[in-house]
């Protein structure tokens, strides 16, 4: 009997050390086993985490990048009341822009936003410089006194003095975004008024000026110019002059032709097609020495 029993218990031994080691196994040898519960973390990605707009278009970071920013937005409608508010009118522009240059290739394209938010002035172009932008192009659609009968769009380039009084009274109403009440939010030291293009940035602002003239050279006979030439003044928004960047003022919102024009299906994709083929000249003429800005 107990010669029986030696037997069997030599026999389970190992049947039992293999149970062990599963359980064990089990219990100790991958996450969360033994436990109740696994906790799992999400990483933030990429410009996720800086709270960048999303890059969109080829993945070959070599391409230019072309930072679309639609003016105003949030609690700053801009210019216009009712159905027609510049925030709306230039974010369905930016919006009909992005889709022309990611319909036709070679560029990516990223938006300051994509909807109704708030951006002050100095963010805008932060952004495009986080991103490492090529181009920067600022949507407006400004508003006069209606006895003036004003109509047209108008391209912007930076300057540290308005071409003439009217664009200093444009660059004043559009800088006056920053300001809730009379009180300056951005907190910035330097006055727009004060913006200076260095000597050393000089090539910086020629490109701007050769965009805002292919624009306007795109728009001949299909978009009507307020101003045939481009026009300069110290926008806040242009404030980067290591960055190639336009504002375009694309009609006047108090203006009922303008206003059809820019609000109808038609008129979009005119200004897409018009801007779109301006980033595209711009930089094919600059892909033998490169497109950064």
């Amino acid at each position: 009997m107990r010669r029986a029993l030696l037997i069997l218990l030599l026999f389970l031994a190992p049947i039992g050390v293999f149970a062990a080691m599963v359980a064990a196994d089990r219990t100790f040898g991958a996450p969360g086993r033994g436990y109740d519960y696994v906790i799992k973390v999400d990483l933030p990605q990429g410009d996720a985490a800086l709270g960048l707009p999303k890059i969109q278009g080829p993945i070959d970071a070599g391409r230019p990048l072309v930072v679309i920013d639609a003016g105003h937005g949030g609690k700053d409608p801009g210019a216009g009341t009712g159905a027609f508010r510049e925030k709306d009118l230039t974010l369905s522009l930016a919006k009909a822009l992005r889709d022309d240059l990611l319909k036709a290739g070679g560029v990516r394209v990223a938006m300051t936003r994509d909807d109704d938010t708030y951006l002050v002035l100095p963010e805008r172009s932060a952004i495009a410089r986080r991103l490492g932008a090529d181009l920067f192009i600022s949507i407006h659609a400004d508003s006069t006194e209606a006895a003036s009968g004003a109509s047209g769009a108008t391209v912007y380039t930076l300057s540290s003095k308005g071409s003439n009084e009217a664009a200093e009274k444009i660059a004043a109403r559009e800088n006056a975004a920053d300001r809730i009440n009379g009180v300056r939010i951005d907190e910035q030291s330097d006055a727009v008024g004060a913006i200076l293009v260095d000597l050393s940035q000089r090539e910086t602002q020629a490109r701007s000026e050769e965009f805002a003239r292919l624009i306007l050279r795109e728009g001949q006979g299909r978009l009507p110019f307020r101003e045939r030439s481009e026009q300069s003044a110290a926008f806040a928004v242009l404030k980067s002059p290591d960055l190639a960047s336009v504002l375009f003022e694309s009609g006047y919102i108090n203006n009922p032709a303008d206003v059809a024009r820019l609000s109808s299906a038609q008129g979009r994709a005119t200004f897409a097609a018009i801007v779109g083929n301006a980033v595209r000249a711009f930089f094919a003429r600059h892909s033998q020495g490169g497109a950064g800005g």
